[in-house]
């Protein structure tokens, strides 16, 4: 099965996948919602070589308010903590295992009018002003959704993972298409945060 999820850098370049704007600075990763640990919830993350770049070991349920982002090692590189006793769902987002100063926060997206938005993404450090650093919009369900910036381009996406030798993954194997502007880490921190939003 894992030779299968993830893909060799061939089919990436086959599928046209790693080309952006300008055509360089892409990152293409496999996310499958799966940890590699037994009796853990959550994610395992390649990247086009099928090298494990990220990884997320959750224990028990997996309705614990912080989940950590790791590094291949086992390193922690961001501390998603869920904000409580806020209006609408928001999550915290902390370099390493710092608990102190957060970089980011994402919330939950709610309006009474119809919307593509699902969330927004808010630096907590510099500047200010209450303006939104990134805005997600799309269908996460379908894994269909994109990220963009304050000049609406589109920096990150979520897509299907197309099938292998006509095997289909579902939604638990999907691609993080990442542009050069937008720090990976941080594309798989909300890739996180919107799992357990709208999982």
């Amino acid at each position: 099965m894992m030779t299968k999820v993830h893909p060799s850098a061939a089919a990436c370049c086959a599928t046209g996948e790693d080309v952006g704007r300008n055509g360089f600075g892409v990152k293409v990763l496999t996310v499958w919602r799966k940890s590699l640990l037994f009796s853990c919830r959550g994610f395992t993350v390649f990247d086009a070589e099928g090298s494990l770049v990220f990884r997320v070991d959750t224990y028990g349920s997996g309705s614990t308010g912080e989940v950590v982002l790791m590094d291949a090692a086992g390193k922690p590189l961001l501390t998603l903590r869920r904000k409580k006793l806020s209006l609408g769902e928001k999550w915290l987002v902390y370099d390493g295992e710092d608990a102190v100063n957060p970089l980011c926060s994402v919330k939950k997206h709610v309006s009474l009018l119809h919307s593509r938005a699902l969330a927004h993404v808010t630096p907590c450090r510099r500047g200010g002003g209450g303006a939104y650093g990134y805005e997600v919009e799309g269908s996460y369900a379908r894994r269909s959704c994109a990220v963009y910036d304050r000049r609406r381009r589109r920096v990150a996406e979520i897509r299907e993972k197309e099938p292998v030798g006509g095997v289909a993954f579902g939604g638990d194997v999907f691609r993080l298409v990442v542009q050069s502007d937008l720090d990976t880490r941080l594309a798989m921190a909300i890739v996180i945060v919107l799992d357990y939003m709208f999982r």
